[in-house]
């Protein structure tokens, strides 16, 4: 009768067993609740094989090495069967566009580039197109790259310290206040033609204002080569203020001053909001300023080492920060500067 007992009672539990067996080969999940519902119902500490490893306790001894392997095989199946259902959920999710439930719970957002990286990529590029190559140079200064090789006469407005910052009371380490000093670098080490653009950073001592701050940014250009005449200059500035703010912008020049052009001049686009027409922003003038040219002083030339009676060029430059506001409509500089999160998604690609 004992024999019997323990007969049933082992066969009995192999039956659960296999019958689990099958039973496991047979889950199917579609959704990740499905997944984690088998993961409670057979492998946690309450669940289905759990509750076998206290009936084994029950097995005779000359029983258990035969109903223990069982046991572990159960385990084993039931493990792998939940890992193949996670990877085919996984997959099915991944292919019909369902949330990667492996992300953070918290929303990622995409950055933007900011609207002066923008318009200044957009200015390089379009001189690029004219045969210009990019050239840099260093933001602190001495002064004969900033104004004597300029032709800036040593009673200059500029030089005043009103204008300029100078580092450690030092007359003559500055930050530079234009990227002209790049040119006279390029000038100094390089033999003509030169066709160069000059993005980049400068300061100023200025009150910070939404009209003014005390650092900016400029792109100049600097063209040398024989026979370079104000014609030449003249096309060149048509065509970027066209390839910038539209086919039916147009231009005109002002007589102006710079030391180390000659003659100068300052640049009008019509005005891109009204179309010319007169407004609020243009002052109901039509024209809106946006550069400063000229061809290059003979002086400059000679002072950076190149034949004024050979060559000739002719140099531009601008704030980035006014184009931008043509461009924009910003009217206060002081948001290029304050990183303000409401201000910069506005320039978030749209796709």
């Amino acid at each position: 009768m004992l024999f019997t007992d323990r007969f049933e009672k082992r066969t009995a539990m192999q039956v659960k067993i296999e019958a689990l067996l099958n039973e496991i080969e047979q889950l199917k999940a579609t959704t990740a609740e499905d997944v984690e519902a088998i993961r409670i119902k057979y492998l946690s500490k309450k669940g289905i094989i759990s509750s076998l490893m206290d009936e084994f306790r029950s097995v005779p001894a000359e029983q258990k090495r035969e109903v223990g392997m069982k046991m572990n095989a159960l385990k084993q199946a039931a493990s792998e069967r939940l890992q193949v259902l996670r990877e085919q959920f996984a997959q099915n999710g991944a292919a019909e566009g369902m949330t990667d439930l492996s992300r953070t719970a918290y929303p990622v957002a995409l950055g933007s580039r900011h609207p002066l990286s923008i318009v200044r990529e957009e200015i390089c590029d379009i001189f690029k197109r004219l045969g210009f190559t990019i050239a840099e140079g260093p933001e602190v200064e001495d002064d004969w790259h900033v104004f004597s090789s300029l032709n800036f006469a040593e009673d200059h407005p500029a030089r005043d310290m009103q204008d300029t910052f100078f580092i450690q009371h030092d007359p003559q380490v500055v930050l530079r206040t234009h990227t002209s000093s790049v040119q006279t670098r390029v000038m100094e080490n390089s033999e003509p033609p030169i066709r160069i653009i000059c993005p980049g950073r400068v300061y100023r001592n200025e009150a910070i204002s939404y009209r003014a701050h005390c650092f900016f940014h400029q792109v100049e250009a600097l063209y040398i080569d024989r026979e370079v005449s104000f014609a030449d200059l003249k096309q060149a500035l048509l065509f970027f203020a066209r390839e910038m703010f539209g086919t039916e912008t147009k231009i005109r020049l002002r007589p102006s001053y710079f030391p180390f052009t000659e003659p100068s001049a300052e640049m009008d686009i019509s005005c891109n909001i009204c179309g010319g027409e007169g407004c609020p922003f243009c002052k109901q003038t039509g024209w809106v300023e946006i550069l400063g040219c000229g061809m290059v002083d003979p002086n400059v030339l000679e002072n950076c080492g190149i034949d004024s009676k050979e060559y000739s060029g002719y140099a531009l430059g601008m704030g980035i920060e006014r184009i931008t506001n043509l461009k924009y409509q910003v009217k206060d500089l002081r948001m290029f500067s304050e990183n303000d999160l409401r201000f910069l998604e506005q320039f978030r690609p749209a796709h």
